[in-house]
């Protein structure tokens, strides 16, 4: 198994600890909740095996283990699987494995899986080849009729976030959105890791169903994770009760799909998979 090669800026930032708790920020409310319900809707029916490829600490794998599904969790930072292993071991319903690894150069069997995971590693894999060999990798560990989702950071939500608060004027901004809309790509070399996250590729909503395609997967459906929600003003307010989360995450399902709200969405997810008696290919 390939050893897991980060960037080590990415690296810096992931060790900081941001991803522990990230989810659990009011503002933040909404992706999560909006991940799991599409992952509720999308995956297999319990009890199915799952590799959560780039899992970090464990938030989404746990959720899905403790729905019945036997899940292993790979990440290529050591601090996210020592969390992953700890959070497991309190669990009432652990994770089936966690391991050190690189979505690149899976270490898991051909045809061993039901769904894969990519909900992280290809915000961090900027080359389009790199991306390629996740893809790929994916595509081969799956059973015939499995499913595997994809998730991207959006190259146009930028823009509107920095309109949105007003932060147009800061030095810099105008340059860096040009960056993200002409190439997707996005650094922080101040690593300003508070405000201003740090190396990655950011995809159009098509380039991401394009890249399953690419590795002979068929697309199922393009969504919108958050859609234009996260502009709301008082978003984290509502997503703190029941009523208001239920009234926003409703709204964004009516909506999930439509082409014309992907670009405004932070995250695009894709849902894809190899046809009923088509084993997955070999990483090329």
């Amino acid at each position: 198994m390939t050893e897991p090669s980060l960037a080590p800026e990415i690296l810096d930032y992931y060790n900081a600890g941001h991803e522990q708790d990230r989810l659990t920020a009011p503002h933040r409310l909404i992706e999560y909740w909006r991940t799991l319900d599409i992952l509720q809707r999308h995956l297999p029916t319990p009890p199915a095996t799952i590799y959560d490829v780039g899992g970090g600490p464990g938030r989404y794998a746990l959720d899905l283990a403790a729905l019945g599904h036997h899940v292993h969790l790979l990440d290529p930072v050591p601090l996210h699987t020592e969390q992953a292993r700890a959070a497991s071991a309190a669990a009432e319903q652990p994770l089936a494995g966690v391991r050190l690894g690189d979505a690149r150069a899976l270490p898991y069997e051909t045809d061993s899986a039901d769904a894969v995971l990519l909900l992280g590693p290809l915000y961090h894999l900027t080359t389009a080849e790199d991306r390629h060999r996740a893809w790929a990798e994916a595509a081969r560990v799956l059973r015939p009729g499995g499913t595997v989702i994809g998730v991207g950071a959006s190259r146009y939500y930028t823009a509107w976030q920095v309109l949105s608060q007003d932060l147009l004027g800061l030095p810099g901004a105008e340059s860096v959105i040009a960056e993200h809309l002409a190439t997707g790509q996005h650094r922080n070399p101040g690593r300003d890791f508070e405000r201003l996250w740090t190396t990655a590729y950011l995809h159009t909503p098509h380039e991401l169903a394009d890249e399953a395609r690419t590795a002979g997967l068929g697309v199922r459906v393009l969504l919108a994770v958050e859609g234009p929600a996260k502009l709301l003003p008082n978003l984290a307010e509502q997503m703190t009760t029941t009523r208001g989360r239920d009234r926003v995450l409703a709204a964004i399902r009516r909506m999930e799909a439509e082409p014309s709200v992907l670009g405004l969405s932070s995250h695009i997810l894709v849902v894809a998979g190899t046809a009923s008696g088509t084993p997955g290919r070999s990483a090329a």
